[in-house]
């Protein structure tokens, strides 16, 4: 005996379906969140060891060339300088991390949907 789904039913089918689809959505995004940040990660932690490799290399030819005649002034001209790049380059980091998108977007774009169909099918709905 097949008998056709009651209303009730279809709809608890209906919001399953919706329901397993955005957690399928939400894993997806977190996924390519989470391999984004770990190459970001990488990235900056290279070009961090690179960098300090590159500045302490630096420091030690400038203070070399100058050991004989200027070495205290180079020495506190050069930390001024790091000084500065430091600060400039923290402030910078926060306003990107101000600025980022909030995680989910596409998640919540489309449960922001669901929601707005499901408001209009309960107005629209036939009066008997």
């Amino acid at each position: 005996m097949n008998r056709p789904m009651g209303p009730l039913k279809r709809m608890l089918s209906a919001i399953c379906g919706l329901v397993q689809t955005r957690l399928e959505l939400i894993s997806i995004e977190l996924s390519e969140e989470k391999g984004r940040l770990l190459t970001d990660l990488c990235v900056c932690l290279a070009a961090v060891v690179f960098g300090m490799l590159s500045l302490i290399t630096l420091t030690v030819l400038i203070i070399a060339v100058f050991w004989e005649s200027y070495r205290w002034q180079v020495l506190a001209m050069l930390t001024v300088m790091y000084s500065i790049i430091a600060v400039s380059c923290a402030l910078k980091a926060r306003a990107r991390f101000r600025a980022a998108p909030p995680f989910f977007t596409a998640t919540r774009a489309e449960l922001e949907k669901d929601y707005k169909r499901l408001i209009e099918s309960r107005e629209c709905k036939p009066t008997s």
